[in-house]
């Protein structure tokens, strides 16, 4: 017999289920893609029941493959942002979810500036007012499907971001963690609770919104019954957290000043920056990294829309390569992008620029422009984005940042890992195990019910598997970096608004 923690890792592209033991090693796991919908330019839904679906199967598997497990406790992270109203009585979603990526409240949060509440959010939320964050989403639902502000005003609505939804599927529960709650822009970070200015403002009523908990404690018990999931009946679930700060607790940066960066869908460098949120000058968020045993710690992040999602179009739609790892072979094939950058604001820019009027650009292309040039350039472009970010962390900071921390599913790249660390000037670190995102789920669950006793014992379990030290001269790169400055420029504010 066995302990284990199983973890459900909800993401943008696929549903995810990892069984960890005492080791932090993997003992089983599951994994279910789902459809991406679009049902206009700029517009990105998922369905919040194929979510589930997806998530049920992918830990029904995870928990098969060991067929005497007693799993401990569950953790849940999940990609952040992404919206989800469902009636309180039938639990049946009334609209999609509505993306994380999706831009159609970029109006709205126009609106928002115009009434001069950027300061008060800042201050409030820590966040910057965009169509990213969930708040403007929930107002679309609510503005768009028909009776759902008055249901929402009487109380039958309920809304949640994925971690949410996927808890209150298992435990019947309405609750969210302070992390994913920070991501909501209607969540006052200093007090830890829902801001009811905000909620006036957007006139979003306050019964709707999910009770706000720590990152690691009881949120509720798995109820008996969901098929495939028999043997979690009555097992806790314990621990959740946003899939980029549970990485960053996944990554053991428990000390501030300690960054990590996960490249996958979108890129998101994170650096804890300790008990006192600090406001960010350049263009970067403040957000909850998370709340254990009554003291929260803060985070400073930076955020790209598109990073892997960068070369899966390269895949899926231009149909220059037939997967990632040959986006890799052809980028090895020349010794530079040949001039050519590819700017993927394909959902606008995130941080440091925050334009969501920005649109995708490659630049530079000559006659002699291969195929080899528009692959390199585009594993560039998620460099030089994240680049942008430790930039602008270290002044906000005010502290170096020694060591980048890496994971996500594109840091199995050792060209890009390569290309980081030589623009950025520091060793890149790319750990043994790079499930980082769902171990610190496990990690905060298993704290909560015993599996580990301290940080000191999860530090532990983390080991290195390289080390990417500068190896291009600092002024080749500066050259390159400032090409991309440059490229970026032409691609801002593209639409017209």
């Amino acid at each position: 017999m066995g302990d284990y923690i199983l973890a459900l890792d909800q993401g943008t592209t696929s549903s995810r289920a990892i069984l960890f033991d005492k080791a932090g090693n993997i003992a089983g796991k599951g994994q279910h893609t789902f459809p991406q919908y679009y049902p206009k330019q700029g517009w990105v839904e998922h369905d919040a029941e194929e979510i589930w679906e997806t998530q049920r199967q992918a830990a029904a598997e995870a928990i098969n493959c060991v067929s005497d497990a007693t799993v401990l406790g569950i953790g849940v992270t999940n990609q952040r942002e992404t919206a989800i109203v469902w009636d309180k009585a039938t639990g049946k979603p009334v609209y999609n979810a509505i993306v994380w990526q999706c831009r159609r409240t970029a109006p709205l949060c126009e609106e928002l500036k115009a009434k001069g509440l950027a300061g008060y959010i800042r201050d409030t939320t820590g966040l910057l007012i965009d169509a990213y964050f969930s708040a403007t989403k929930i107002r679309w639902i609510l503005d768009n499907v028909p009776g759902a502000q008055q249901r929402a005003e009487r109380g039958e609505l309920l809304f949640g971001t994925v971690e949410t939804w996927l808890i209150w599927r298992l435990t019947g529960e309405h609750v969210t963690d302070h992390s994913n709650a920070s991501r909501t822009m209607l969540f006052d970070i200093h007090s830890l609770c829902w801001d009811k200015e905000l909620c006036r403002h957007l006139n979003i009523p306050m019964s709707m919104l999910p009770r706000p908990v720590s990152n690691s404690e009881v949120y509720g018990r798995v109820k008996s019954g969901i098929r495939g999931l028999e043997r979690l009946a009555g097992v806790p679930v314990c621990g959740a957290a946003g899939d980029q700060q549970a990485a960053l607790f996944g990554q053991t940066c428990f000390a501030p000043g300690q960054a990590k960066n996960t490249y996958g869908t979108g890129c998101f460098t994170l650096m804890n920056v300790g008990t006192e949120p600090v406001q960010s000058t350049t263009g970067l968020v403040t957000s909850v990294g998370w709340t254990l045993n009554g003291k929260t710690t803060y985070a400073l992040e930076g955020s790209v829309f598109n990073a892997g999602s960068t070369i899966q179009w390269l895949r899926d739609e231009l149909e220059l390569v037939d997967s990632a790892p040959e986006c890799d072979r052809l980028a090895e094939k020349v010794p530079d992008s040949g001039g050519v950058i590819v700017v993927p604001a394909f959902t606008g820019l995130g941080a440091p620029y925050w334009d969501m009027y920005a649109r995708g650009a490659i630049l530079g292309i000559t006659r002699g422009t291969k195929r080899a040039h528009i692959a390199r350039a585009v594993l560039e472009s998620i460099a030089f984005q994240v680049a942008d970010l430790m930039l602008a962390m270290r002044t906000d900071a005010g502290c170096e940042i020694t060591t980048l921390r890496a994971d996500g599913g594109a840091s199995v790249s050792d060209i890009l890992m390569q290309m980081q660390a030589d623009l950025l000037r520091i060793p890149v670190d790319r750990p043994v195990m790079v499930e980082t995102t769902a171990f610190g789920a496990a990690a905060l669950a298993g704290l909560s019910c015993g599996m580990w006793g301290s940080l000191e014992e999860l530090s532990a379990l983390r080991r290195s598997q390289r080390q990417f030290v500068p190896h291009r001269p600092a002024e080749a790169c500066e050259k390159e970096y400032a090409l991309w400055k440059r490229a970026v420029g032409r691609a801002a504010d593209w639409v017209e608004h």
